[in-house]
């Protein structure tokens, strides 16, 4: 799941008249989960739709995603109180000095009904705003203000793409000046298209007018001094919040960060453009620096100059992923890998954890036809080995037959399908006759390796989340 954050700055409205800075947040209700590296290149070979595919399964399974939606509210004082300009782009607010207010919900309850009518179609505009809601003067906002409406121009060739089903707004009456133009769907009556006019004194429709109540209203600002374009000097502080944001982390995620830019670094051809790469890490937190100084095998260098000098900001731990999420299978998938000769009863009693705790089970046998299991039944499967590695699963359970597993060790699929599980930190559940596979796959006892023979309830746990103790043991971090 992932959250979406609008990194512009709004104005809110009152009745009164009162403007007051927000910024908006959506946040998934089962939290914010991600991959790790090694898996998220896999997946990309092994299903380049993986993420649409799992929206689009969650939902025509009836588990319909769910985002809460959220304010952070300033008013100036607030904000001019604060250490850097809430009109920057990038810089973000900690959530622990001003958190977000719930305020509503969005659950996608539906897949489209054709794609691109209701997906390709669809044009989205941050001019595009309802009553008690107005503009600030971020500068990327202002900018977008412009380019949006250019984009929907040039990607949908016509004036009136508001008129398309996708974009035309919902219960609430819309009018303007705009009679003509390509595909344009309405027969605008009369003849006027322009406002102010005395058409209606003579008998005619004078067309749209203005709402004074429901219309768009502009929050006054009192002005003093010369207008000049000017940005606050905080706008040249480039390190702050980026130390802010690593500070945050838990360990876990340090080592991710560091060692993600180790590895980009090592990409780079140009020795003084790591060097100024590593100059610049000093700026944001000694301690990061050093660690891909490390990883690359580089001298320190001397910290850059920063435009403006970075300041110690509180941490915030809102902004870690790990330790977040809610421990849940719901909106999970868990695959389980059967051969002939495996045991249904297993089979079934994982299936039931699994789906009680609100996860999915997806088989996976070496033959898209299935498996036979023992005592004659043949198992349907949802996927073939071959085509359905450990990347695309939460969790896995490995059930086989010693004659099962014997086949399956010639199966380079299926060590691999062990050995990236293992590797990248997910709860594998197995039968005792699995080992020698597991053997295979350098896959070593840990708290997320379990004994389904002991008791199938006893996978949950360890499948809800990753086993970050493993790490160590499996890739070296920066």
């Amino acid at each position: 799941m992932m959250e979406g954050f609008g990194v512009n700055t709004f104005r809110l409205i009152s009745a009164e008249g009162t403007p007051t800075f927000v910024k908006f947040h959506w946040r998934p209700k089962l939290g914010t989960q991600s991959t790790c590296w090694d898996e998220a290149v896999k997946i990309a070979g092994a299903d380049p739709d993986y993420h649409r595919r799992d929206l689009y399964e969650a939902i025509d399974q009836g588990d319909f995603p769910e985002w809460e939606f959220g304010v952070q509210l300033f008013s100036q004082e607030q904000a001019d109180a604060l250490p850097f300009d809430i009109l920057d782009a990038t810089k973000l607010v900690p959530e622990e000095d001003h958190p977000i207010r719930v305020i509503g919900r969005m659950v996608l309850d539906r897949n489209p009904d054709n794609f691109f009518a209701e997906t390709e179609q669809a044009a989205f505009l941050p001019t595009n705003i309802v009553p008690g809601i107005d503009f600030s003067e971020d500068p990327l906002l202002q900018g977008r203000l412009f380019s949006y409406q250019d984009t929907q121009l040039s990607r949908l060739g016509t004036v009136n793409f508001h008129q398309i089903p996708i974009n035309q707004a919902k219960g609430c009456p819309f009018q303007n000046f705009q009679r003509d133009g390509h595909m344009q769907m309405a027969v605008p009556k009369g003849r006027a298209n322009y406002e102010p006019n005395s058409l209606a004194q003579a008998g005619e429709d004078g067309g749209p007018r203005e709402d004074p109540k429901g219309g768009f209203r502009t929050a006054p600002v009192p002005v003093e001094g010369e207008k000049v374009r000017l940005r606050a000097e905080t706008f040249a502080d480039h390190y702050s919040q980026a130390r802010l944001f690593f500070r945050s982390q838990t360990e876990i995620e340090q080592a991710h960060l560091a060692s993600a830019i180790v590895f980009e670094l090592s990409k780079v051809s140009l020795p003084h453009v790591r060097e100024r790469i590593l100059a610049n890490l000093q700026n944001v937190d000694e301690t990061l620096a050093q660690r891909v100084a490390d990883g690359l095998n580089l001298p320190l260098p001397k910290a850059s100059d920063p435009g403006v000098a970075p300041i110690d900001l509180d941490a915030s731990p809102a902004l870690r992923i790990v330790g977040k999420y809610p421990e849940t299978l719901k909106g999970r998938k868990v695959a389980i890998l059967v051969a002939d000769g495996s045991d249904g009863a297993v089979v079934d009693a994982v299936r039931a954890a699994v789906e009680g705790d609100g996860g999915s089970v997806f088989i996976v046998a070496p033959k898209i036809g299935g498996a036979k299991l023992k005592g004659g039944k043949t198992l349907a499967a949802d996927g073939q080995l071959a085509g359905s590695p450990s990347v695309l699963f939460d969790a896995v359970a490995i059930i086989l037959s010693e004659e099962g597993c014997a086949q399956l060790l010639k199966e380079g699929a299926a060590v691999d399908f062990a050995k990236d599980a293992f590797g990248h930190l997910k709860a594998i559940g197995h039968t005792p006759e699995a080992q020698p596979l597991l053997d295979k796959a350098g896959v070593k006892p840990d708290a997320g390796v379990i004994d389904l023979s002991q008791a199938a309830d006893g996978f949950l746990a360890p499948a809800r989340t990753r086993q970050w103790d493993r790490e160590p043991k499996v890739r070296m971090l920066a």
